[in-house]
Formats: structure tokens, sequence, C-alpha cells
């Protein structure tokens, strides 16, 4: 990040204490009636990376795939039905976890979930260090970003985590709503070189163009 870089404005949603609660409640709602909770940006945008991925010749079903931010775990599922095999969620949050450790064994399905804060340094051993080939991220840059305590800091932190865990030459995967693409460019430069942008849905007001989030295939880059 060799630019000053304008901070988001703070918000609960970069709080840990939001989540577990937004997590309990969801986790409830299921055990009543099934619903798996909200998915973060909608389901196209999940169908959106799934597409690039079983279309690029840079991923195939055997990749080793970790969803961080992984909530309910719907972007797994997603993949699981497509044939991927190798998948993985953590999630700084017990309660996401566990809501997605319910579901996926009500669904039969083999996924692991593993309660893991990536910028915290006790959690650094729970994932070896080039473990990954695809490391997806949606919303959940974006949540590190809102944290009401040094997010500078803490973006750095996240950045430098999800390096280490992505394979030499692996792919980093992110969704974004509050970072345009030269942005997230920039943030991630010293550490992930721009692989593909994936096109997202625009709109237009005032004569110019715009997205409401950006999706980006980033490679990582040795250091």
């Amino acid at each position: 990040m060799t630019e000053e870089t304008e901070e988001l404005p703070s918000s609960k949603l970069g709080t840990k204490e939001y989540w577990d609660s937004a997590y309990n409640h969801e986790l409830s709602n299921y055990k009543r009636n099934g619903d798996i909770g909200d998915v973060w940006f909608g389901e196209e945008s999940i169908e959106r990376v799934v597409t690039w991925m079983l279309e690029s010749a840079l991923v195939n079903v055997q990749s080793s795939v970790v969803d961080l931010g992984c909530g309910n775990g719907a972007f797994l599922l997603y993949l699981n039905a497509e044939g991927f095999t190798n998948l993985t969620g953590i999630d700084y949050s017990q309660e996401a976890i566990e809501l997605a450790r319910t579901i996926a064994a009500e669904k039969k399905v083999n996924i692991k979930y593993e309660q893991v804060d990536l910028i915290n340094d006790e959690d650094k051993e729970k994932i070896k260090t080039s473990e990954f080939d695809v490391t997806h991220d949606k919303g959940t840059y974006d949540a590190v970003s809102l944290c009401p305590e040094d997010p500078k800091s803490k973006r750095l932190s996240y950045i430098k985590a999800v390096h280490r865990i992505t394979k030499e030459n692996g792919l980093f995967i992110i969704t974004s709503c509050n970072w345009v693409h030269h942005e997230l460019i920039e943030h991630f430069s010293e550490y992930f070189s721009k692989e593909h942008i994936i096109p997202t849905p625009t709109f237009k007001f005032g004569g110019k163009v715009g997205t409401q989030v950006t999706c980006i295939v980033f490679r990582k880059v040795s250091k």
C-alpha cells in the first residue's frame, strides 16, 4: 500500500460483537425454520465467482479453496454442488462456524469449518503457510476496513495473512462493496498482482457509469 488511503467511516459491521449476535440469531432461525440466512451481496455475487472458477483454466474441482469470513457457508455449498471437494471455511465468529457446520451436516456435505481470526497472531498456526490454491473473500476485507480501532493496521495484517496462507502462484478472489478496482489493486499491490477483473452489474448516474460491487482475481506475488 504505497499511497495514503482515506479510511472508511467505522461501523458496527466492523466488530466481532455484531457478527456474533447476527449469526447467533441466524442459527436460531435455521434450527427453527431451515432458513440459512442472508447471503452477503446476494446469490448472484456467488454465482459470478463460481462461474468464473468453473470456466477458468487456473482452477479445477481438486483445487484447495478457503472462504475467508465464510458466515453460513453459502459460497462453499455452491462449490460443493459443482463438484469441488477440498473446501475450507473460516470465520472469527464461533457462532458463524456453528451455523455453517449445522447446515453442512444436515445437507450431508463434507466441508471443513474452523474458527480462525486471521489478524490474531494467536490463531496464526491454525492455518499452514501456502496451504490453499484459491483464497476467497466476499465482504470480509470490507468488514476489516470498517473496524472502529486502527483499521489501517488491521487491513495490512489481513493482507499479509492472506498472502501467507495462499500457495505460491495461487489465486486470491475478492468481492467488495466498499472499495473500487484501483483502490483494491493499490491496497494489495505489494503482495498480489491483478490477474482478472470479473464483470459486475453497472449503473449510470449523472452521466457516469459505476458498479455496486467490485470483483477481482489476484495472483500471489513472491516476497
